[in-house]
């Protein structure tokens, strides 16, 4: 794989469900000297409306994707690894297989993700503490904040 993407995203809804959003932050890493360094960071966030939080940590997945490939384009998706760190245990353990999937909306969700995956060389999907993962939720809250002021 020559292109190499660190992908954090968070998805939060206040109340379940709520008004929600999706986080997301992109690293484009490069190899200097054996290390991985990011060579370039895009920061995306999206009002979801009022869905479930395991709906908006899906939700986050899926606009990722879809920015990572608006960004690179198809050609060079093909040939790239991505990493997901996401907060979510369930989110990370459904997507790997570890768990299954009993809500019909959290399945479609998932077939997206599985259908968005094949545009990429590899995904994979890593669970992380919250604490490492404040720039995604950052966005979310921002997001929230805002749209939840508007209905005040």
């Amino acid at each position: 794989m020559k292109h190499k993407f660190l992908i954090h995203t968070d998805g939060g809804a206040r109340g379940n469900p709520g008004p929600a959003a999706a986080g997301v932050v992109i690293d484009a890493l490069q190899q200097v000297q054996g290390k991985a360094t990011a060579e370039w960071k895009k920061e995306y966030g999206e009002y979801l409306g009022e869905v479930t939080n395991n709906e908006a940590e899906y939700r986050a997945v899926i606009l990722a994707l879809k920015k990572l490939k608006h960004l690179v384009g198809g050609n060079k998706a093909k040939d790239s690894s991505v990493e997901f760190h996401v907060d979510s245990e369930l989110l990370a353990k459904q997507l790997n297989g570890e768990y299954k999937i009993k809500d019909k909306n959290i399945q479609n969700l998932f077939l997206e993700i599985w259908n968005l995956k094949t545009d990429f060389g590899e995904v994979a999907f890593r669970h992380i503490l919250r604490d490492k993962n404040t720039e995604a939720d950052r966005i979310v809250n921002q997001i929230l904040d805002v749209e939840t002021n508007k209905l005040l």
